[in-house]
């Protein structure tokens, strides 16, 4: 994931030449062979289960209400409480769920790793 901090946001985008939010997500799911993610923020929000914010592990997904309408942008939580995302105004970053700004759109976070995956990511 650290390769692609940085890489600018294309709206539709899914490759280095620049992605979304869920462009990104499925980029990186993929290197850890979760490849059935939907396209959008609000189908990937249905999927695997929910966490509680408190019991988020590396890999978890988080999402965002950033419109006032649903979810709307979703990042892979990273632990220590920040998530990887692609910013519309920033690009791929890394903020932290403590932002006031994420903390005030925060609305769930879903499991989509399982334990096998789980461990190739934290030791990448």
């Amino acid at each position: 994931m650290k390769q692609v901090i940085g890489t600018p946001y294309l709206w539709g985008g899914t490759t280095v030449s620049g992605f979304d939010c869920t462009g990104f997500i499925l980029y990186v799911m993929k290197k850890f062979n979760v490849n059935s993610l939907p396209r959008t923020s609000q189908s990937q929000a249905k999927e695997g289960t929910p966490v509680a914010k408190e019991n988020l592990r590396s890999g978890d997904l988080v999402f965002f209400n950033t419109f006032g309408k649903g979810v709307s942008h979703a990042g892979i939580y990273i632990g220590n409480n920040q998530f990887a995302h692609a910013s519309s105004s920033k690009g791929v970053r890394i903020s932290k769920l403590s932002e006031s700004y994420y903390q005030n759109r925060y609305v769930t976070a879903r499991r989509v790793v399982n334990d096998k995956s789980f461990r190739t990511m934290i030791s990448d």
